[in-house]
């Protein structure tokens, strides 16, 4: 809403500031920090009163859990998504349809999450949506982006698959483009689901990939800077720099209260939403190969859980001692800390090696 004020600048020369992407980010990331930072000990003392249990900790787990985490609140997707969404509501272009797109497949994902979340607690059992209807609803969700993404863009670029390192090497696939560009976004967000089982786990690859993102739609979305880094432009992709940033924002606030021992866990409703809008982006901005470089954590983490299933289905052993990945490491005695941690330092070098790929053509 603070861009409309960019219309009285003629009388106003101050108010030209809205126009500039670099403040309104930066506006964007404050506004959602404080937003989640100021109003979660309301939410988690809301959360905690109405979840009485609060989440069913799995009993096949580790048993370290079963001690010091049971009776944590969930849902604090919700406290992420608030933030998210008055941020980006308050500092973004409203004319832009990119980002109501990326909010819409958010929002989306991050109501099945609620639903989810909402089932187990209220039934204390892991048993919330059915997974296979749980993935028809995503898929819906988004190939109706994609679909809509595909109508916005330029053909048949729109409907192309880009390459890294390779600045002329695109495939057109035609409309199979809204198949692939929903799959890769219902995997990001279940890959992301998959990773969100430690404390500050999964917040701080979200981050990381929330800032490459940030700044790689920044270029696709200024056609100086697509031309200089040989990279494809994609007008009206720079304002997904405001959403992103405010993802980073509202992480950090969230961080707050998720780092060990948690106050309160992301859940479903904030592990498949910021999956979904970090898919989302990839495929509006044209990279989503490098989101499989940039979110490699949660690559390697969902991987984890299909190798373990499919060796266990054919062979009747486990790769892994338990899945996913990072109860591995829990299982060979790493503490919470250190998992966390020692993902994060992985998670920050691919998200350098993801953005090496923009200048390495």
């Amino acid at each position: 809403m603070l861009y409309w004020l960019t219309q009285l600048a003629d009388n106003v020369s101050a108010l030209n500031v809205f126009r500039y992407l670099t403040v309104r980010t930066g506006g964007a990331a404050t506004t959602a920090f404080f937003f989640v930072f100021l109003f979660g000990p309301a939410i988690i003392r809301t959360l905690r009163v109405k979840q009485g249990k609060g989440q069913p900790i799995r009993e096949d787990g580790p048993a370290s859990h079963l001690l010091t985490k049971r009776g944590t609140p969930t849902m604090g997707g919700l406290m992420i998504l608030s933030g998210v969404t008055v941020s980006t509501v308050l500092w973004a272009n409203p004319a832009n349809a990119y980002v109501w797109i990326v909010l819409g497949v958010t929002l989306g994902f991050g109501l099945v999450g609620f639903y989810d979340d909402y089932l187990k607690v209220t039934k204390q059992t892991h048993d919330g949506v059915s997974g296979r209807l749980r993935l028809v609803v995503e898929a819906l969700i988004a190939a109706a982006a994609c679909y809509a993404l595909v109508s916005l863009g330029r053909p048949p670029f729109a409907t192309s698959l880009a390459f890294p390192l390779f600045k002329d090497l695109i495939l057109d696939l035609g409309w199979f483009f809204v198949i692939f560009g929903a799959f890769i976004i219902v995997g990001s967000g279940n890959a992301v689901n998959l990773t969100d089982g430690l404390d500050g786990l999964a917040i701080g690859p979200v981050m990381t990939s929330a800032l490459s993102f940030g700044l790689i739609s920044y270029f696709v979305g200024n056609a100086l800077y697509a031309e200089y880094l040989q990279i494809h432009f994609v007008p009206g992709a720079g304002e997904l720099a405001v959403l992103l940033g405010a993802v980073l924002g509202a992480g950090l606030g969230f961080l707050w209260f998720n780092a060990p021992p948690a106050s309160i866990f992301m859940g479903d409703t904030g592990s498949l939403a910021l999956g979904g809008l970090l898919g989302t982006v990839a495929v509006a901005t044209k990279h989503e190969i490098v989101l499989a470089i940039v979110g490699g954590i949660f690559v390697l983490e969902a991987v984890s859980v299909i190798v373990q299933v499919v060796s266990f289905k054919m062979t009747g052993h486990r790769v892994f001692r338990m899945a996913p990945l990072h109860h591995h490491f829990e299982q060979k005695g790493w503490t919470e800390p250190q998992i966390v941690i020692r993902f994060w330092i992985i998670a920050i070098v691919l998200a350098l090696a993801g953005l090496a790929t923009l200048k390495l053509r």
